[in-house]
């Protein structure tokens, strides 16, 4: 039997009628939409604590024309059926932990572990509606901010190393004699080691792991570190 869902004007055509009078009539009757218990507030937050769990993730994502939303998940669903325990309009912590206390405390206190990002009223929310969970910073956040830090290393680095070059040239040039640049053990030059190593190997070898690099990978790394 195929289970893929499909939308009402795709059964629409199936079965030769009007997509968007069947959406409407699937709305007005069948859906149960009229007596559904989270109508009313529907547009400003929606909250199905039966989908509770012991490991939470909670992050602010942009739905539609820039708005902003807080939403909070449970990670043992992987994104399917169940997965959603919360969507709130807005970031603003104090909305977000009114709402979430209406979940009975000891439910918010089964878990344990909730990810979220570096934000503060993020960190805020988290404990304040689940003291006992363990706060733990997303990955992706935690790779961004070491990935834009060696960046700044890089350039840094690229500028110093270009004006050690220029000047050692102008000093080649002040003796006539010919300029050597210096060579490092691995064949690369002091400038290509600072253009090509720091950025390349540093982010490697910091958001890898070391059994993952390749011989000359960890040969750059040795060298940059």
């Amino acid at each position: 039997m195929d289970t893929t869902p499909n939308d009402t004007h795709t059964i629409g055509r199936f079965y030769g009628v009007n997509g968007k009078k069947l959406l409407r009539q699937y709305k007005e009757s069948p859906s149960g939409f009229r007596q559904w218990d989270q109508k009313c507030h529907a547009k400003q937050w929606l909250l199905y604590a039966q989908n509770m769990g012991t490991h939470l993730s909670i992050d602010e994502t942009s739905l539609s024309d820039g708005e902003l939303y807080t939403i909070l998940t449970n990670k043992a669903a992987q994104g399917r059926c169940g997965s959603i325990i919360a969507i709130i309009a807005g970031t603003k912590a104090e909305t977000v932990i009114e709402i979430l206390r209406t979940i009975p405390l000891k439910t918010r206190k089964k878990v344990s572990e909730i990810t979220l990002d570096m934000a503060g009223n993020m960190a805020l929310i988290a404990k304040r509606c689940f003291p006992s969970a363990t706060q733990v910073t997303d990955r992706f956040h935690v790779q961004k901010l070491a990935s834009e830090a060696l960046q700044e290393i890089r350039i840094k680095y690229r500028w110093q190393a270009i004006d050690a070059e220029n000047e050692a040239i102008e000093q080649a040039k002040a003796t006539q004699t010919a300029y050597q640049p210096e060579v490092l053990s691995n064949g690369d030059t002091v400038n290509r080691s600072a253009e090509a190593t720091i950025i390349s190997s540093q982010q490697i070898c910091a958001l890898q792991k070391g059994e993952r690099l390749d011989r000359d990978s960890k040969t750059k790394g040795n060298i940059t570190f």
